[in-house]
């Protein structure tokens, strides 16, 4: 009876202390428990902050590129800005040239059409009709006030290129002059500026015009056949060949 007390005792001690020491170790399970859930806390925290660091890193890598690029592109702008005050400045320049060309274009278009009529006056007698009217119709261009000073520059262009066209042509064409107070038809053979030469109809009679004395000369009859071939050739019914004509004698420059 006595041990079995006494073992009774025992192992009421020892409940007793195990009820004690599983005191003393709850707090500290306690805050072993309450670390990790701290450092679990922490970790995330530190895993989202460096998602985030490393999204801004890239971000900040982004700008730095566009940055770069605008650097760039700033650099051409003022490039182009440069080139196009540059060339704001040569249209300004050529504007106020035009402006005083503009001015001059008047006086010079008359200028050149008064030299063109007296280059007509002075010159063979051939196609008259023609050529004094494409003076006046230039004339009539300048007079206008509807029409630019370019476009009456132009008339008077085309005009002094078709006069000086006609002294690189072979012409041929129907014509009447007056032989000793009679109109006689006959053809006109132009060879340039440097002969004109009359062939009536009949071709009886041939004349040369002579721009010193403004009259016509008959021919002899020598030169019946070389003013027929003359006409066949400048009517494309012939083969360009030679032909014997008239010319005024070379006089000596003053």
């Amino acid at each position: 009876m006595t041990r079995l007390c006494k073992f009774v005792f025992v192992l009421a001690g020892i409940s007793v202390s195990g009820l004690v020491f599983s005191d003393q170790i709850q707090p500290l399970l306690d805050v072993g428990a309450a670390r990790q859930v701290a450092e679990k806390t922490s970790q995330s925290k530190i895993d989202e902050m460096d998602e985030q660091t490393s999204v801004i890193v890239s971000e900040f890598k982004t700008v730095s590129k566009q940055i770069e690029g605008l650097r760039v592109y700033n650099a051409q702008m003022r490039q182009q800005i440069q080139r196009q005050e540059e060339r704001l400045k040569e249209i300004d320049r050529t504007l106020k040239e035009a402006q005083v060309m503009q001015r001059q274009i008047p006086p010079f278009t008359r200028r050149m059409l008064a030299g063109v009529e007296t280059s007509i006056e002075l010159d063979l007698p051939f196609h008259l009709a023609e050529r004094k009217e494409r003076i006046a119709f230039a004339k009539a261009a300048l007079d206008n006030p509807t029409v630019s000073p370019a476009e009456g520059l132009r008339q008077v262009l085309e005009a002094f290129n078709v006069e000086a066209e006609y002294g690189r042509k072979i012409d041929a064409y129907k014509d009447s002059i007056v032989i000793n107070g009679e109109l006689r038809e006959g053809n006109i053979l132009r060879v340039g500026r440097l002969a004109m030469v009359f062939q009536t109809a009949d071709e009886t009679q041939t004349h040369a015009w002579n721009n010193a004395t403004r009259s016509w000369e008959e021919l002899d009859n020598s030169y019946r056949n070389p003013t027929k071939r003359g006409l066949r050739i400048a009517n494309k019914l012939a083969t360009v060949d030679l032909m014997e004509l008239p010319l005024p004698a070379a006089t000596e420059a003053n």
